[in-house]
């Protein structure tokens, strides 16, 4: 099927075969009308030549002339004439070109028949038996019936008078070349258009991607062909982006099971832990009922850190819902986060300083920003604790890198161990932990630093970290501002 197609005559080429079949048979019918028209015409001057000689033939004839004596020499331009004279019953009673006449009976011929039925005839072409020539006739009938034939022999002179004007021929052939070249232009022109669209039905029915538009001659079919080809691009274009929008909230939908399901399964195996630690003490308080002070308080002590922790997982996973939730229900106002940053740190200084943490805030200037207070808080909130509880040093900062083209950088530090470079690209994950241990013992939901990003996320911003291990971690973030409500440092 593909050699057939490959193989087959390109469609203008076929448009030129036909339109030229058709115009060349037009032309060759007008052309053979033409040339029998003008013999026609030609044949009918010498005859009407010949019959002003057998008018005069038939008044000499009348005022009783005798056929010889008839004198035709200077009244015919012709080389040679033949003049007959027949009697109504078809015998010839005379004939200058015969020394003994014909006994054949000629109401048989052509131009006899005419002359008897209209008074005029000629016969074109026709040969005699009796002097072995071919002669052109013409023939006039005289009101007693007589019949006076005049003939001029078929010499080459003659039948070059009667051939058609080859002028004629010629132009009408320079005509059809023209003909021909205009057709070829019109179809070519025509041809392309046609090809092109099969291409462009090709591509569509192999699910091509149409990028562009193969240009089109500037005529209306061309316009109304590159009209079509770019309105067929343009819902292609749509449901291809349509499609990918689709696939994009598909995986999104699933991603966000996913990480649901995930969650959930990560909530029940963090909830083991602190409810089996309570449920541990309190049947031990429940069995011994006779337990020392000492041993209870100890006890309860361990209900009440299990219940604390408790208490921060749920709190966290709150968070986390409300941000999965999306960000449209989340309350934004324009906040000084410069405020909300100092506000956090001066609440964290207790626990820092009964720790031996010294935290250095460098922020000074106001730094605006479009967004929730709850949620930033929370950002630094667990920068802070993250660094107070798991980096093993002894200081944080946190500085402003700039603010500039509406974005404002911050950074926060800390001069602890760090971590190993293959755990820095999972800090952020839910419930990731790097000794899982030692954030267990230290209360730790494992899903602080998931909080960070996603609180950033909410507000169009993100965080990244550096950092290897015995030189802490240096965490960058970045936050849309205003432009305009903050200074540049």
């Amino acid at each position: 099927m593909a050699m057939a197609s490959r193989n087959r005559v390109p469609y203008s080429r076929r448009l030129f075969l036909w339109l030229l079949g058709y115009s060349l048979l037009l032309l060759g019918a007008f052309v053979a009308f033409q040339y029998h028209r003008e013999k026609e015409f030609k044949a009918g001057e010498i005859n009407a030549q010949l019959q002003l000689i057998n008018n005069y033939i038939l008044t000499e004839l009348g005022d009783g002339v005798n056929p010889q004596d008839i004198r035709l020499d200077e009244f015919h331009p012709f080389d040679d004439l033949r003049v007959s004279i027949i009697a109504p019953d078809g015998k010839v009673h005379y004939d200058n070109s015969l020394d003994s006449l014909p006994s054949s009976n000629h109401l048989d011929r052509s131009e006899i028949q005419q002359a008897m039925l209209h008074g005029s005839g000629f016969a074109q072409r026709r040969h005699s038996s009796s002097t072995g020539t071919t002669y052109f006739y013409s023939a006039r009938r005289s009101p007693d019936g007589c019949i006076v034939r005049t003939a001029v022999p078929y010499t080459l002179s003659f039948a070059d008078l009667l051939r058609a004007d080859y002028g004629f021929l010629w132009v009408m052939g320079l005509i059809a070349l023209a003909m021909c070249t205009l057709g070829w232009f019109a179809t070519r022109r025509v041809g392309e258009h046609i090809s092109r669209l099969n291409r462009f039905a090709a591509s569509v029915e192999n699910g091509e991607q149409i990028h562009g538009i193969e240009p089109f001659p500037r005529d209306e079919l061309g316009q109304i062909s590159s009209n079509i080809i770019r309105i067929y691009a343009r819902l292609q274009q749509a449901n291809a982006e349509r499609d990918a929008r689709h696939r994009e909230a598909l995986h999104q939908q699933q991603e966000k099971e996913r990480i649901k399901k995930q969650l959930t399964n990560n909530i029940n195996h963090e909830l083991k832990t602190p409810v089996a630690a309570v449920r541990v003490c309190v049947e031990t308080m429940l069995e011994h009922p006779d337990m020392d002070a000492e041993r209870r308080r100890d006890f309860l002590l361990r209900c009440l850190s299990g219940t604390d922790r408790l208490q921060r997982l749920l709190a966290d996973v709150s968070l986390i819902t409300r941000m999965d939730d999306g960000c449209d229900s989340i309350v934004r106002s324009a906040l000084n986060l410069t405020d909300i940053i100092r506000r956090t740190v001066d609440e964290h200084r207790p626990v820092a300083d009964a720790r031996g943490f010294v935290i250095d805030c460098m922020l000074g200037a106001p730094l605006t920003v479009v967004g929730n207070a709850s949620l930033l808080e929370a950002v630094f909130n667990n920068l802070i604790d993250n660094a107070i509880s798991y980096s093993g040093g002894d200081r944080i900062a946190i500085w402003l890198i700039s603010a500039a083209d509406g974005k404002i950088v911050i950074g926060f530090s800390d001069n602890g161990h760090g971590v190993e470079a293959e755990h820095l690209p999972r800090l952020f994950e839910r419930f990731y932990r790097i000794d899982k241990g030692r954030s267990r013992a230290a209360g730790g939901t494992g899903l602080g630093l998931s909080i960070v990003k996603n609180a950033l996320l909410i507000h169009g911003g993100y965080i990244t970290v550096a950092g290897s291990s015995g030189d802490g971690l240096k965490f960058r973030i970045v936050i849309p501002g205003r432009e305009g409500d903050f200074t540049k440092n």
